[in-house]
């Protein structure tokens, strides 16, 4: 098969999915809110860059963006000269990206759809030296165009999953040369690289660096607002505060009634934090907190006297999950219960927090794995609901009583972090070799690298 006519059908294919999309998007549009912030710039309205060099950078959600802080303040620091884009996919993503890079981006706006016309608009109003592309976000169409117009595109903390390498090789061929447009690709694991090559890449122009989220998860914390919490919430060394984080369902029902079974039981006084991962639940997850017949508070609401003595807290904001880390004794990190990959574990183990994850974390697989060797973490095995709910209450227990494991799992994952450290450092070596280069996006393969630190 031809590749234009590979094009011409994913073309085809993208604009029969946004028609059978259109009235959920249009759904999620008027009930939610979600896409109708940047659709503008999502059509590649953006007022035209002029100046210094710029780099684009492309961070998905929420993780990529605060994966890409210590990555933003290092071009900051070493190339001074480049000014900065950042794009995101989602509005929680967009919301923390103008947050913490509001002094920082010159321009912060949502990626363009990947049509040809949107994709060449936002490309001649930023006119950006290369695009760095957070983690595996691959759009045929965008990568396609940016190698027409030689502009590198380099993937940084690349990961790809052994799950989504089975979908990608339904499509081998087709990937091969949407792949032919990444310039460089930065992988976080051997792993990672071995599956990206295994798609059709050049050898040679993967890397492996580590992740930058072990450097992210080192960054100063807002210490003011970790203050904030813990006297609204009257969270003290002995509120034993469970904290629920990146949420999914069914996993708030399974962690309150744990939490409901061991305060009848064990630890009485024990406070549980829930911070769902989607700002959309946020409604779906208060009802079950109402429905507990526990005292609870929301964050975002008013701050009443009550919230001091409230069982249960809704973190229903963006951003703050971070703050909060510290002064939990346990961190359940969710969508490892739910069968959604899991969610990143690194940040509570910077901080020392003892960590407790589900069976399913394909999505930072060698990372919980290191963990787990390491004995860092405690991983629960699959099982049915009702069974994880027990696991869950008998792990509680035994945590909340022991403030010596809590202390051993936190220092071993805390070391841990620290010893992964330097991905940023690595990266920032090749990134200046690829805007040194004269050489075309296609020849940045000779590129080289310090090996990653294990």
């Amino acid at each position: 098969m031809s590749i234009l006519l590979m094009y011409f059908i994913y073309s085809l294919l993208l604009a029969v999915g946004f028609l059978i999309l259109l009235p959920r998007f249009l759904y999620d549009a008027f009930y939610h809110g979600k896409y109708v912030a940047g659709f503008r710039e999502r059509l590649g309205t953006l007022s035209p860059t002029n100046g210094q060099p710029l780099i684009w950078i492309h961070c998905v959600s929420v993780g990529e963006t605060q994966a890409a802080r210590p990555l933003v303040l290092e071009l900051k620091k070493q190339l001074p000269n480049r000014r900065i884009a950042i794009s995101t996919t989602t509005l929680t993503g967009q919301n923390l990206a103008q947050e913490i890079f509001k002094n920082d981006a010159e321009k912060i706006f949502y990626f363009p759809f990947d049509w040809r016309w949107t994709v060449r608009r936002t490309l001649k109003a930023l006119r950006p030296e290369a695009v760095l592309i957070m983690e595996t976000e691959l759009w045929p169409g965008f990568l396609r165009e940016c190698e027409r117009q030689q502009i590198p595109v380099v993937v940084l903390n690349g990961r790809l999953s052994e799950q989504s390498l089975r979908r990608y090789r339904l499509f081998r061929g087709f990937m091969s040369q949407v792949l032919h447009g990444v310039s460089l690709a930065i992988m976080q694991t051997e792993a990672d690289a071995a599956r990206l090559r295994s798609l059709g890449i050049a050898a040679e122009k993967v890397q492996v660096s580590g992740s930058l989220k072990f450097d992210a998860g080192t960054l100063p914390l807002n210490e003011a607002l970790t203050a904030e919490l813990r006297g609204r919430f009257n969270l003290t060394p002995d509120s034993s505060l469970i904290l629920a984080a990146s949420t999914h369902a069914p996993e708030e029902k399974i962690v309150i009634e744990a939490f409901k079974r061991l305060i009848a039981q064990a630890a009485p006084t024990a406070r549980l934090m829930i911070a769902p991962r989607h700002p959309e639940r946020f409604a779906e997850v208060a009802a079950l907190l109402a429905a507990s017949n526990l005292s609870w508070a929301r964050r975002s609401a008013p701050q009443q006297a009550t919230d001091r003595a409230a069982r249960l807290v809704l973190l229903d904001t963006i951003g703050e999950l971070q703050s909060v880390y510290s002064l939990a004794a346990v961190v359940f990190v969710g969508g490892s219960i739910a069968k959604t990959g899991g969610h990143n574990i690194i940040e509570p183990a910077a901080v020392g927090a003892c960590i407790l994850t589900g069976a399913h974390t394909y999505n930072f697989r060698e990372i919980v794995e290191e963990f787990v060797r390491a004995q860092a973490i405690i991983q629960l095995p699959a099982m049915p609901d009702p069974d994880t709910t027990l696991e869950l209450e008998t792990l509680f227990t035994s945590l909340l009583t022991d403030r010596d494991q809590r202390r051993m799992l936190g220092e071993r994952a805390k070391q841990l972090v620290n010893q992964n450290r330097g991905a940023t450092e690595r990266t920032m070596e090749s990134l200046k070799q690829l805007l040194a280069s004269p050489l075309a996006p296609a020849d940045t393969a000779t590129l080289h690298h310090k090996p990653a630190r294990t």
